[in-house]
This record gives structure tokens, C-alpha cells and sequence, in this order.
């Protein structure tokens, strides 16, 4: 990593789960952004530019899949980098088309993977 740290911004309506990842970024030396649903995320990382969006799917407001589809239509959200880590298991095949469609990096469920893991594919992301 470069002198300057890396944003990411989390985008989770579920306040634990949030401040669990913002804590643990936080303390692997990320700069870290927060948004409760998919409004506030979609216009913070429109606005901000984060190197890596944590983007949960069932949120107040907007949802991930929707804020995903409006940010890969914006000119610097076609191609910024975003793990959609989520209670929602991807057996569907339509979820999956339309994951597939929208690019993101990964697809995590939370109960399937721990912080270190998660942490490896951010730095994955970020390389």
C-alpha cells in the first residue's frame, strides 16, 4: 500500500455488522466510509470515489442490487471495484444473472466467511 490510505466504504443497514467491519478495516489500516442503505452509499461513493465498496443487497431505502445497477451507470461506477457481501445465499438463477451483469468482484455470503477472509479478497481487490 501507498502512504495514502485506501477508502472503502461499507454500505450495511445492519449497525453491528457495520461497525464490526469498520472497526476491523480501521485496524488493518483502511480509510473507512459509511452509509445505511443504498441511497446514502450510492452518493457517497459517487461523491468520495472509494477504492472498494462493501455493498450489502436487502437495505432500507434502496437496495444493493438497485444501487449497484445505478452506480455501474455512472462514468467512475462503471468500473469501481465492489464485494457484495450479503445474508442472501446466490442459488438463485436469476440473482445470479443479474449479479453476473452488474461485475461485481465478489459475491460473499457473511455466515460463510470471517474477517480475515474477507480481508484477503479486499486485498485482492485493491492489487
Amino acid at each position: 500500500m501507498t502512504d495514502q490510505k485506501k477508502s472503502i466504504l461499507i454500505i450495511e443497514d445492519e449497525i453491528q455488522i457495520r461497525g464490526a467491519l469498520r472497526d476491523f478495516l480501521v485496524q488493518n489500516g483502511f480509510a473507512v466510509l459509511e452509509a445505511e442503505d443504498g441511497e446514502k452509499g450510492l452518493d457517497i461513493a459517487t461523491r468520495e470515489h472509494p477504492n472498494l465498496i462493501l455493498l450489502d443487497i436487502v437495505m432500507p431505502k434502496m437496495d444493493g442490487m438497485t444501487m449497484l445497477e445505478l452506480l455501474r451507470d455512472d462514468p467512475w461506477g462503471k468500473t469501481a471495484p465492489v464485494i457484495i457481501l450479503t445474508n442472501l445465499s446466490a442459488t438463485d438463477e436469476k440473482r445470479n444473472a443479474d449479479v453476473t451483469k452488474l461485475l461485481p468482484a465478489f459475491y460473499l455470503v457473511k455466515s460463510d466467511w470471517k474477517l480475515e477472509n474477507l480481508l484477503e479478497k479486499i486485498h485482492e481487490c485493491l492489487s
